[in-house]
C-alpha cells in the first residue's frame, strides 16, 4: 500500500515508518522538524528513512492546508496514519497555542484532506492522557473521558470528537488509538528515560515527581508499532449493535474504533529508576517533588479490545525495553 505518515521524523513516526518500509509499503513521511525538543535528533531519525527505498519526504507542518492538500492530491494515499502533534503535557502549560495550531487545526487539515481524497483508513494517535481524573482501573475505552486535566488532554479528546464527525458525516474509517508511555530507542529527549539517563551519566540529580510513588503503564516502541500496524490493516467498521440508549464510547453507528495500546502492566516510578540503574550501573541522585500540575497518579491500560479485534497484545518486559534503550543511548550519544 502507499501509507501517509505525519509524524515521520518523529519517535512512532519514525518506527512505524521503517516498519512499513521493511513489510514493501510506499510511505509518505509529513514532518516539519520543529525545535520542541533536539532537531538533530530527529535529521538523525529522518536520514535513515531516506536511505530506503520507497520513502518520500515532505516537510511542512499539519497547519498548512494547501500543502497538506497538496500532499494527498499528489500522492493519493490509501491508508493514512496521524502521528505529528505538539505533544506533552507539561509544555501545555507555558504555551497553549501550539496545541491548538497543531492538534485541532491541523488535525482538521488531515481529515479534510483524507475526505477529499478517498482515503480508505485513517489511523491517529490519542493519549492514555484523555483518561484525566478517571480513576477506575485499568483504564477502557469504554469508559468516559469527559474530564481532562490537562491542554494536551483536551485537545487529543478533541481529536477523537473531531474523527467521529468525519466518521459520522463522511463514512471516513477512522481508528483512534490511545498510547500509554512510549519508550525505546531512538525516544524523545522530553520523556522521563531519556531525561534521567542523561543526568545519570552526567552525574547530575534528577527530578522525581510525586516521590516516586506514582506509576505509568510504559509501552516499548516495537510493541506500540506492531499495534498500529495491525490496526492499519484492520479498517474500522460500524458497530451494528451499538445502542444510543447505552452508548459505547469506543465505538459507533458510523466506521469508528478506539483503541488502548499500552502494557497492561503499570510500574511504579521508582521502580523504573531502579532498572535503570542497573541498566547504567550508576546510582541516582534525587530530587524529591510533588505531582506536577496536569500530571495524573496512575495510568493502566486494558487492552482487551485490542486483543480482540487485532489480535495481538504488548509483550517486552519492562527490564528488556529498558536494557535496549541504554544500549541504543551509549552508541548513539558515544558515551
Amino acid at each position: 500500500m502507499k501509507v501517509l505518515v505525519t509524524g515521520s521524523a518523529g519517535f512512532i513516526g519514525h518506527a512505524l515508518s521503517q516498519r512499513l518500509l521493511q513489510r514493501g509499503d510506499e510511505v509518505v513521511g509529513i514532518d516539519n522538524l520543529n525545535d520542541y525538543y533536539d532537531v538533530s535528533l530527529k535529521q538523525a531519525r529522518l536520514n535513515r528513512l531516506l536511505e530506503q527505498q520507497g520513502f518520500t519526504e515532505i516537510r511542512c507542518s499539519l497547519e498548512d492546508a494547501d500543502a497538506i492538500n497538496q500532499a494527498f492530491t499528489i500522492h493519493q494515499p490509501q491508508r493514512v496514519v496521524n502521528l505529528a502533534a505538539q505533544a506533552g503535557v507539561r509544555y501545555s502549560l507555558k504555551n497553549p497555542q501550539a496545541y491548538v495550531s497543531a492538534n485541532l487545526v491541523g488535525f482538521v487539515n488531515i481529515l479534510e484532506a483524507c475526505r477529499h481524497n478517498q482515503v480508505e483508513h485513517l489511523v491517529y494517535a490519542s493519549s492514555s492522557s484523555v483518561y484525566g481524573a478517571n480513576t477506575q482501573m485499568p483504564f477502557s475505552v469504554h469508559h468516559n473521558v469527559d474530564h481532562p486535566v490537562s491542554l494536551y488532554a483536551a485537545s487529543k479528546k478533541s481529536n477523537e470528537l473531531l474523527a467521529h464527525t468525519y466518521s459520522h458525516l463522511f463514512s471516513l474509517p477512522t481508528t483512534g488509538l490511545r498510547f500509554f508511555t512510549v519508550y525505546g530507542p531512538w525516544g524523545r529527549p522530553d520523556m522521563s528515560l531519556f531525561l534521567f539517563t542523561k543526568a545519570i551519566l552526567d552525574n547530575k540529580p534528577i527530578d522525581v515527581f510525586n516521590h516516586g510513588n506514582h506509576s505509568r503503564d510504559f509501552t516499548y516502541i516495537d510493541d506500540i508499532v506492531e499495534g498500529v500496524l495491525r490496526v492499519i490493516d484492520n479498517v474500522a467498521e460500524p458497530n451494528a449493535r451499538w445502542d444510543s440508549n447505552q452508548p459505547d464510547p469506543a465505538t459507533s453507528k458510523a466506521p469508528y474504533r478506539l483503541y488502548n495500546i499500552g502494557s497492561n502492566n503499570p510500574v511504579e516510578l521508582n521502580r523504573y529508576i531502579e532498572i535503570l540503574e542497573d541498566c547504567l550501573g550508576k546510582t541516582a541522585t534525587k530530587n524529591y517533588l510533588p505531582l506536577q500540575a496536569g500530571d495524573v497518579p496512575s495510568t493502566y491500560a486494558d487492552v482487551e479490545a485490542l486483543v480482540t479485534d487485532v489480535g495481538y497484545k504488548p509483550q517486552t518486559s519492562i527490564e528488556e525495553g529498558v536494557a535496549r534503550f541504554v544500549r541504543w543511548y551509549r552508541e548513539f550519544y558515544r558515551v
